[in-house]
């Protein structure tokens, strides 16, 4: 379920809404994106790590399929990534950005928060044995050397990123894995504790996320990935960088301290995911005609699946009861591993 998720979360309410043949290639996107997915949250479980970490190797994984595998982070004609904004030292800064943001949180984040709220009696619980695991990252580097050698041999022939850029890609992989998986867990964080505030109602939870989403990918990229930048060339590329910062650290922290919050629950998380999602493909309806159907459609679905899921996490929140000492101590539990996620 992960591995589909993520697939759908990243690229099929994306990429597909502008380029419906997408979905002719999912058995290989199930292979590019899920596995690499998947291989992050089983290493997480096994060191018992939480949100910091998992940010850390959600970067680690895009800089291995944008830098290693498609190459696009310094391919200078690869998507057209270098006119979308600032390109400096042979890398697409702008571009590389904007996939931090939506591969931590679309392809990462939000895939295992849905699966978390879908099958919460498994949540921070190993998915896959030591041969399942070992199986899997095998399949996670096939998926990177299929995105090198069949998606970027197809839209870019005969490009190569730098041998510098490459060991440096690989070197900040290894340092951010080194990070996430060894130094961080060693460092037990605080347990998140509630306080006296409450967060917005869902809706409004919704809104934000939708509108800072839209705020971010609108300031990085042109809608439907097109021709025309917002503001054009009122807002020189390297402020482009500083406001997209600007808009995704506060949102970051903003849901920090909503899930803080007295009355934070799953209704929340579902509406907070819920916007991010009806961005991420709003963004591209601009594109066509067709595009705004096909937009549409995916819009009306994602919002009919979150609407079932929210019924089915109804009844199991009226039925839970808390952990002695530990919500009426003030602490929010966090799942068998250690692991709070959103």
């Amino acid at each position: 379920m992960l591995v589909l998720l993520t697939t759908l979360c990243a690229e099929l309410t994306f990429t597909a809404v502008a380029v419906p043949l997408t979905w002719l290639l999912l058995p290989l996107l199930l292979v590019m994106y899920g596995a690499g997915v998947l291989v992050i949250r089983e290493a997480l479980v096994r060191v018992r790590g939480g949100w910091p970490s998992l940010v850390l190797l959600g970067v680690a994984y895009q800089i291995a399929e944008d830098g290693l595998g498609l190459q696009a982070l310094t391919s200078p004609r690869m998507y057209g990534a270098a006119d979308w904004g600032l390109r400096a030292l042979g890398v697409n800064w702008t571009y590389w950005e904007s996939q931090i943001g939506v591969h931590v949180v679309l392809s990462v984040l939000v895939p295992i928060a849905l699966v978390d709220l879908l099958f919460p009696g498994h949540r921070g619980q190993p998915y896959l044995g030591k041969g399942g695991f070992t199986g899997v990252g095998a399949l996670a580097i096939v998926g990177v050397l299929g995105l090198r050698y069949i998606i970027s041999a197809n839209q870019d022939p005969g490009y190569q990123t730098p041998w510098g850029w490459t060991a440096a890609f690989i070197a900040a992989i290894i340092v951010l894995a080194l990070l996430a998986l060894v130094v961080i867990p060693r460092y037990h964080l605080p347990e998140r504790r509630r306080t006296e505030r409450n967060a917005p109602r869902p809706g409004v939870v919704g809104f934000v996320s939708m509108y800072l989403t839209m705020a971010f990918l609108t300031t990085l990229l042109p809608l439907g990935l097109g021709s025309e930048l917002l503001f054009g060339d009122m807002m020189p590329d390297p402020l482009r960088l500083v406001t997209a910062a600007m808009t995704a650290v506060p949102f970051g922290l903003l849901v920090l301290r909503w899930r803080a919050a007295a009355n934070w629950d799953d209704r929340h998380r579902i509406w907070l995911i819920g916007g991010i999602l009806f961005s991420h493909t709003a963004f591209m309806m601009p594109g066509s005609p067709a595009a705004v159907v096909i937009g549409s459609l995916t819009i009306v679905a994602q919002v009919v699946l979150l609407a079932i899921l929210a019924k089915h996490v109804s009844p199991r929140e009226k039925h839970a009861e808390p952990e002695p000492g530990v919500i009426g101590a003030g602490v929010v539990p966090r799942d068998r591993q250690g692991m709070p996620f959103i």
